[in-house]
C-alpha cells in the first residue's frame, strides 16, 4: 500500500493522528456481517466499504420497493424487485475494489444464523423487526461476537455496543440487560406504521458505521455498556448507563440447540385468539352489510382509503369509541397490520365472544397490491 492507488484511495483518513498504515491493515484484515441493507444497512455498508474493512457479509432477503428509496441510497429506481443483498454487493464493489463482500440473500433465521455468523469478527443490527433482533443478540451471546446495535423510530434514533469484553474479560451488557422481555407484536410501530424521515437512519447508521471502525481500530471510545438516543428534531444527543444484569442470562439459549428451538417470531406475536384475514377475505367483507370496518391509523395518515364505508378511530381512542359499533362482525386495519392486531386484542377483551373480531392482515397496503391486480 506503499504509495499505489489503494494508498491515494485511504490517504485522508491514514494521515489522522494515531491512524497511519498500521491502523489501515487492521481495517484491511477485519470481518464485517452487517444484517439488514436497508436504512440502516445502506449507510453502514457504503462507509465501512469506503474505508477499507476487508471482509464485508451482507444477509437480506427483502426486494428492493419504491418505498426504500428515500432513505435506502444504494438503490434506484432501476432496482425495484431485485434482492437488496445482491444489489448492495453489486454497487458497492465497485466502489471499492479491495473488500470482499458477500452476499447472503436471504432472511437470517436462528436455523442457520450461528453459520452465517461464526465467521465475523462484528455483527452489525440493521434490522427492523424485534424478533430478528433478539434473535441476533442471543446467537451474538452464544459465539461471543460483539454486536453494532441500531434503531429508529419516529423522529429518534438509538445507538449501541452489546456483547463486547472488557479488558477483564467479561462481556459488556447485551440488548437483553436493556430489554429483556419482546415486546408483543403491534405494542411497538415498525416504519411502515410510525413513519420515518430518510436522513434519520442514515444519521444513525453512520453512527453504527463510526462504532465499527472504533472497536476494530482501537481508536475513540465505543458506545460500550452505553446506548446513546439521538432526537432529530432539535439534534440533542444523550447516552444512558447499562448494567449488565445477572437475572437476564436466563434469557439467553444455552446452546446451539436450545438457539436453534427457539419460535422468535412466537415470543413476538400476537395472542392466539388474534383472527386475520388477508386481502382477499377482506376485499370480500368490504361489500357485505352489517360489518363495522374500522380504519384505525390517525387521521393525517396516508392513503386516504374511499374504495369502501368504513369508519375512521384512531387506536387511542377506539376503547371510548367502541360503542358507536353495533354490529356483531368488526373488522380493523391500519398501515401495515400492527396496530389493526393490537386493536383486534383490545375489542376482543373488551367484548368477549359476542362479537367477531378481524384483523387485515399486512394492512391497507396488502389491499391495495391485491385491489391493482384485480
Amino acid at each position: 500500500m506503499s504509495q499505489g492507488p489503494s494508498y491515494e484511495r485511504y490517504h485522508r483518513q491514514m494521515i489522522l493522528p494515531n491512524f497511519g498504515l498500521r491502523v489501515q491493515r487492521l481495517l484491511l484484515k477485519s470481518k464485517v456481517l452487517v444484517i439488514g441493507a436497508g436504512g440502516l444497512g445502506c449507510p453502514v455498508l457504503q462507509y465501512l466499504v469506503g474505508a477499507g474493512v476487508g471482509y464485508i457479509g451482507i444477509v437480506d432477503g427483502d426486494q428492493i420497493s419504491l418505498s426504500n428509496l428515500h432513505r435506502q441510497t444504494l438503490f434506484a429506481i432501476d432496482d425495484i424487485g431485485l434482492n437488496k443483498a445482491a444489489v448492495a454487493a453489486k454497487k458497492l464493489s465497485q466502489l471499492n475494489s479491495d473488500v470482499i463482500i458477500e452476499a447472503f440473500t436471504f432472511h437470517l433465521t436462528n436455523h442457520y444464523a450461528l453459520d452465517v455468523m461464526k465467521d465475523y469478527d462484528i455483527i452489525v443490527d440493521g434490522t427492523d423487526n424485534f424478533a430478528t433482533r433478539y434473535m441476533i443478540n442471543d446467537a451474538c451471546v452464544l459465539l461471543k461476537k460483539t454486536l453494532v446495535y441500531g434503531a429508529v423510530s419516529q423522529y429518534e434514533g438509538q445507538v449501541a455496543v452489546f456483547n463486547h469484553f472488557l479488558p477483564n474479560g467479561e462481556p459488556s451488557a447485551n440488548y437483553r440487560d436493556i430489554f429483556p422481555d419482546p415486546p408483543k407484536e403491534g405494542s411497538v410501530l415498525n416504519c411502515v406504521d410510525a413513519g420515518v424521515l430518510g436522513m434519520l437512519p442514515g444519521i444513525i447508521g453512520s453512527m453504527q458505521a463510526a462504532e465499527v471502525i472504533k472497536l476494530i481500530t482501537g481508536i475513540g471510545e465505543p458506545l460500550v455498556n452505553q446506548l446513546l438516543t439521538y432526537q432529530f428534531n432539535n439534534h440533542q444527543v444523550f447516552t444512558v448507563k447499562i448494567t449488565p444484569q445477572s437475572k437476564t442470562s436466563s434469557f439467553i439459549p444455552t446452546d446451539a440447540t436450545a438457539f436453534k428451538s427457539i419460535d422468535y417470531v412466537w415470543l413476538c406475536s400476537s395472542p392466539p385468539n388474534t383472527l386475520e384475514i388477508n386481502a382477499a377475505e377482506f376485499d370480500q367483507l368490504t361489500s357485505q352489510k352489517n360489518i363495522d370496518i374500522i380504519d384505525v391509523r390517525e387521521l393525517h395518515e396516508l392513503p386516504v382509503v374511499q374504495t369502501f364505508s368504513h369508519l375512521r378511530i384512531p387506536l387511542p381512542d377506539l376503547k371510548e369509541s367502541a360503542g358507536q359499533l353495533k354490529n356483531d362482525t368488526v373488522v380493523v386495519f391500519c398501515q401495515s397490520g400492527m396496530r389493526s392486531l393490537q386493536a383486534a386484542k383490545e375489542l376482543s377483551a373488551l367484548w368477549g365472544d359476542t362479537k367477531r373480531v378481524y384483523s387485515l392482515q399486512g394492512g391497507i397496503l396488502s389491499w391495495i397490491r391485491f385491489a391493482e391486480k384485480k
